[in-house]
């Protein structure tokens, strides 16, 4: 016959608050058991019951779940033979790990496992606080605690608060989102004469000593938007309101078509800015390209075609489902394997046909430096490339002398622009055998040719000249000076 294991909760408070037929669970139970000791009731009741606790399983074991297991194993075992009751701080089923792994191993082992309640701390904390959880809250566990989970808007309660190292790692988590000195909340003991509330700034969480198992912190909703404006949800919500209908005229004009030319200038100062190792430069002009990414999908929200959660869903898919070996049990040894299961996985999705060309997928918006690079590159995929990068030095030399032989016989200007077009795609060929992306290396080196010539300028200013009438030595010798301090530069 199965055994039976009740649960109880001991409340939040003093025994004063127990319902009188959980107290009467306890005091005649012959075989009672408890998750920990340190609290009100038990304390009130020590000299009238006998119970079993689990305070030293916590003392010998750092890893809570190791102790949770442990718990639950040995309840089960004293549950083989004999009728039991486990009693646990606050309700069972509010905050209590091992009620939750005897509702689910000890029903599937055939033991009869009831809850017969008790009062949650969150009421006593409610209280204590003063607060209305309708508005919005969310109770979370100190030990699993991350940023991203916070909804800054609403109540946050958290729970487990132990001891100052997860007091800390708390503190930490929580400065993830909110101000240093933003004001917080210790609750210790809710509800029970020795109930205290400590408010206290955020940095000084940790440097609270009296903190215990019956501590939770409460963060109260930010009053001011601004201090979200990092997260992304507060992000839409501003584009949204831009393209709402008292929003900004120019903003509910634009169209994808309209767009295109801002998204193609925001990426190459994005390229600048990463070319010049300018870091605050890199921030501003990644938020400049997400801003195009969210009002595209902002215009597609607008006309009921999709929204920016169709667009994370799908690139969401699409990571994992091309990683096999960090998402599945593929096995990796090299960049190049990850290459070719990449391309062999995106081949299978896009499916084939017969009049398909493997240069179809190149887009045919992108810069002609890089449409010519990409084109290369898959068409070296099946074998049409040079087995070797003197293949394509002697391919330059032959561009090069079919170019001088065009403009010798000076004919016609677009027999003239037709070869220097050969002699630029075998150059990239060359590049490309070399790993140099071609738009990146022009890019760069229209950076440096600006940063040269400014310095020409500058100096010229300086030394009260003029350009137009400076000789081509004295500006190539100030271009030689900014080479050489280009070149001091990257030694640093």
């Amino acid at each position: 016959m199965a055994k039976k294991i009740t649960i109880v909760g001991l409340g939040a408070g003093d025994l004063n608050q127990l319902p009188f037929g959980v107290y009467q669970l306890l005091t005649k139970a012959e075989h009672l058991f408890l998750r920990t000791k340190e609290h009100p009731v038990i304390h009130e009741l020590d000299s009238s019951i006998r119970y079993e606790s689990f305070d030293s399983i916590y003392e010998e074991n750092e890893d809570f779940d190791r102790v949770y297991l442990n718990i639950v194993k040995t309840l089960l075992e004293q549950a083989a033979n004999t009728d039991i009751v486990y009693a646990v701080p606050g309700h069972p089923l509010v905050a209590e790990k091992t009620v939750q792994l005897l509702l689910t191993e000890g029903r599937e082992k055939g033991y009869i496992v009831t809850v017969e309640g008790g009062q949650s701390f969150l009421d006593a904390t409610f209280q204590a606080l003063e607060i209305d959880p309708i508005e919005g809250f969310q109770l979370v566990d100190a030990m699993t605690l991350s940023s991203e989970q916070l909804q800054l808007q609403g109540h946050i309660i958290i729970t487990q608060v132990y001891d100052q190292l997860i007091a800390s790692e708390v503190k930490l988590t929580l400065m993830e989102q909110l101000p240093d000195d933003y004001k917080v909340m210790i609750v210790t003991a809710a509800g029970s004469s020795q109930q205290e509330l400590k408010e206290v700034e955020l940095y000084e969480l940790d440097r609270e000593t009296n903190v215990h198992n019956l501590t939770s912190v409460y963060v109260p909703p930010i009053k001011e938007e601004k201090m979200i404006y990092h997260q992304f949800p507060t992000f839409r919500k501003i584009i949204a309101q831009l393209r709402g209908p008292n929003g900004c005229p120019w903003d509910k004009e634009q169209t994808h078509q309209s767009l295109k030319k801002y998204l193609i200038e925001e990426c190459y100062e994005l390229i600048e800015a990463i070319d010049k190792e300018d870091i605050d430069h890199m921030v501003e002009e990644l938020g400049d390209v997400l801003l195009q990414v969210v009002l595209h999908a902002q215009i597609g929200e607008d006309e009921g075609m999709f929204s920016i959660d169709d667009v994370i869903s799908g690139i969401s898919e699409k990571m994992v489902r091309r990683h096999p070996h960090v998402f599945g049990e593929t096995a990796v040894n090299s960049t190049d394997e990850v290459l070719a299961n990449w391309d062999e996985i995106k081949k299978n999705e896009k499916g084939s046909s017969e009049t398909q060309s493997i240069l179809d997928s190149v887009a045919g918006s992108l810069p002609a430096l890089s449409k010519a690079y990409h084109l290369q590159k898959k068409a070296a995929k099946v074998g049409f490339d040079w087995p070797s990068i003197d293949g394509t030095w002697e391919k330059v030399k032959e561009e090069i002398k079919e170019f001088e032989e065009e403009i010798s016989l000076k004919r016609d200007q677009q027999l003239i622009m037709k070869e220097f077009g050969d002699l630029l795609f075998a150059f990239i060929n060359v590049g490309r055998h070399y790993k140099i992306e071609p738009e990146e290396a022009l890019s760069s080196t229209n950076v440096k040719f600006t940063d040269r010539f400014n310095y020409i300028e500058k100096q010229a200013k300086q030394n009260g000249k003029e350009l137009e009438k400076m000789t081509l030595e004295e500006m190539d010798e100030l271009w030689n000076e900014a080479k050489t301090l280009d070149k001091k530069r990257d030694e640093q």
